[in-house]
């Protein structure tokens, strides 16, 4: 395969998995062309050409040439300047690294994480809070983590693979969809009565299981094991950071009784309780790798090796 065709099958993947619905993906991206089209000549010259047909701006080849063939990639959650020098050094020692793939978005992939975060409207949607309200609350959220990531160094890791000629691709939005779509609906076949039941659900999976073993596993951060587990929803998995902690309050309201986040800050955690939601943080590197694995197992079945760094707890469901 190709560096473009991999990022092309990412794309596709993404919307596939997508909360919205591919159909809604199509109209967001239909209503971007127009917007782009009825610009004023002197502001085209900005616009992000790749948003015309890829939804996701945290998704993106940030070094090297679409043309570029690939049949090994070191694959990582977090791809920093340590792991473009790893991939250079184990290049010296013959091992072929064609690709980077990182999950964490770095370059303009990092600048524009809150561009994905509209998604979480939709999401929302789905739980049943009012989407006028979950919009409403979520454009605050949007513009701090825009503020928030303003001052970053968005192109450390980008000008290392650029300056040792190593192609780095980031996916992110992408993986978490996919992570998200695996976990609603491997909880949505089971017939769970309790939080406990929930939370031993998702220690069977392989990559929590391994992240269990390392500390880092799902645990129950409030309610306990004999709750009542209600509506049980996979709410902090897509959609490019947290959102909005006034969330908490509608979903509650919505009857939602049981969250599972990848992971919470503690204000977050804190409106979640006073609440009376159960919440099961599952852990960010384990949850992260399931969306990741099956992005890599559709590689591995198109003939690319793959090596696994970076917290990615590697799990092969290709059987």
């Amino acid at each position: 395969m190709t560096l473009q065709e991999i990022y092309d099958l990412a794309i596709e993947m993404g919307i596939k998995a997508d909360p919205r619905g591919a159909e809604r993906v199509k109209k967001l991206l239909s209503r971007t062309k127009k917007e782009y089209e009825e610009l004023a000549l002197a502001k085209k010259k900005f616009f992000d050409l790749e948003s015309l047909r890829n939804p996701y701006s945290d998704t993106r080849i940030l070094t090297g040439s679409g043309k570029t063939k690939v049949k090994k990639v070191l694959a990582g959650i977090d791809i920093d300047v340590g792991e473009v020098l790893l991939a250079d050094r184990l290049n010296q020692k013959g091992k072929g690294i064609d690709l980077l793939i990182g999950h964490h978005p770095h370059g303009a992939a990092l600048a524009s994480l809150d561009e994905v975060m509209d998604l979480q409207v939709d999401l929302m949607a789905s739980f049943g809070v009012s989407v006028n309200v979950a919009e409403a609350l979520l454009k605050e959220r949007i513009s701090q983590v825009k503020r928030r990531l303003g001052p970053a160094n968005h192109f450390q890791s980008v000008d290392a693979a650029r300056l040792l000629e190593i192609p780095f691709l980031v996916i992110h939005t992408v993986w978490d969809n996919l992570g998200c779509d695996f976990i609603s609906n491997y909880l949505k076949k089971k017939d769970l009565e309790t939080v406990g039941e929930v939370l031993e659900a998702l220690e069977n999976l392989p990559e929590f299981e391994e992240a269990k073993r390392g500390k880092a596993g799902p645990r129950i951060t409030s309610g306990n094991e004999k709750n009542r587990a209600g509506k049980v929803v996979v709410s902090g998995f897509t959609g490019g950071t947290e959102g909005s902690k006034l969330m908490y309050e509608k979903l509650a309201q919505a009857g939602v009784g049981t969250i599972v986040e990848m992971h919470m800050s503690e204000e977050h955690f804190e409106e979640a309780k006073k609440h009376h939601l159960n919440v099961i943080v599952s852990g960010h590197m384990a949850s992260d790798s399931i969306g990741a694995n099956i992005f890599l197992d559709a590689l591995e079945r198109k003939g690319i090796a793959v090596i696994p760094c970076s917290g990615l707890i590697r799990v092969r469901r290709n059987k």
